[in-house]
């Protein structure tokens, strides 16, 4: 039985356990959040199944921002979705209408055929299913309030959904990453996530500070699950979010900057998980990170830059 209706979904996306998405049920209707690529629409459309509720019986997709492992295949999944709407904040829905810019920014870091093969191409949704969530928006399931919060600092179209009912937040990547392999006695081990173009210290600090002011039980995150104990993980995320900023003006300047950065916030993060009580050691650790490291970098960057 899902705690409150709350079903966690595995997307599929790089690797297990690493890209969730949610399916919130109450009162036989339905409300996913975030559901991952082009290539997780079939797992989203078997949680309805194992939920016992039907596409037709679903209302929302709620996006937490439109980065493509998070909103990537929303256009498919609506389009199995006959009575559903898309609901996004203010600055996402125009790349939900027309993903074009969405497509050729991303094809241009990363080339067309990895785009592909990685998302799949992006599907337009009609403008008319599209419900653009300032902030305060609240989402009605089934009688059941979910409340949109805007949070920047990740993206400036960052939405944080509050479930009122459970006492927990769906934060995207607002609450940093806390993979479960890096858990120990010690509980979930976290990290922010700086990932580029729109990172911003000062606004990721408040955002962190307005959702626990909420005094949430828990944070449903994206990269991934359910974590507990958030007022000591807040302060884990404060403390790095800082500690990676005075990473990066350090490395400013240097010619080999991005290279710098990486190797410092690697150390960074072994040093933290070492005292966490993690023990699999630096390279496993860069392993199981790389793409987290490198898109943090190149944010760090892009913030520095600007």
């Amino acid at each position: 039985m899902a705690e409150h209706g709350i079903h966690t979904i595995d997307t599929g996306f790089v690797r297990p356990r690493f890209d969730a998405a949610y399916l919130v049920v109450e009162n036989g209707r339905g409300a996913f959040i975030d559901c991952g690529t082009n290539f997780a629409v079939p797992r989203m459309l078997d949680a309805l199944g194992d939920a016992g509720i039907t596409p037709a019986d679903v209302d929302w997709l709620i996006l937490t921002h439109v980065h493509l492992d998070h909103a990537g295949g929303a256009g498919e999944l609506i389009a199995q979705l006959p009575n559903a709407k898309l609901v996004v904040h203010p600055r996402g829905a125009r790349h939900m209408i027309d993903p074009s810019v969405l497509w050729a920014g991303a094809s241009a870091v990363y080339g067309e055929a990895v785009m592909e093969q990685t998302y799949g191409r992006l599907r337009p949704i009609p403008a008319e299913r599209v419900i653009e969530a300032a902030d305060g928006h609240v989402v009605d399931l089934g009688g059941r309030p979910l409340s949109c919060i805007d949070t920047p600092g990740h993206a400036k179209h960052h939405l944080t959904v509050y479930d009122e009912r459970a006492n927990v937040c769906f934060t995207g990547d607002v609450f940093g990453l806390s993979y479960r392999d890096f858990d120990t006695a010690h509980g979930p081990f976290i990290l922010p996530t700086t990932s580029p173009v729109q990172f911003d210290p000062e606004a990721l600090h408040a955002s962190i500070e307005r959702l626990i002011a909420l005094r949430p039980e828990a944070m449903y995150l994206t990269h991934y699950g359910r974590v507990e104990a958030v007022e000591r993980l807040a302060t884990d995320l404060h403390t790095q979010i800082d500690a990676m900023v005075a990473l990066a003006r350090a490395a400013h300047g240097q010619p080999d900057r991005h290279a710098v950065l990486m190797e410092s916030l690697t150390d960074l993060y072994a040093t933290r998980a070492e005292a966490h009580g993690w023990n699999f050691g630096r390279s496993t650790l860069r392993q199981l990170l790389e793409m987290d490291i490198e898109l943090n970098a190149q944010g760090l960057e892009v913030w520095l830059d600007r």
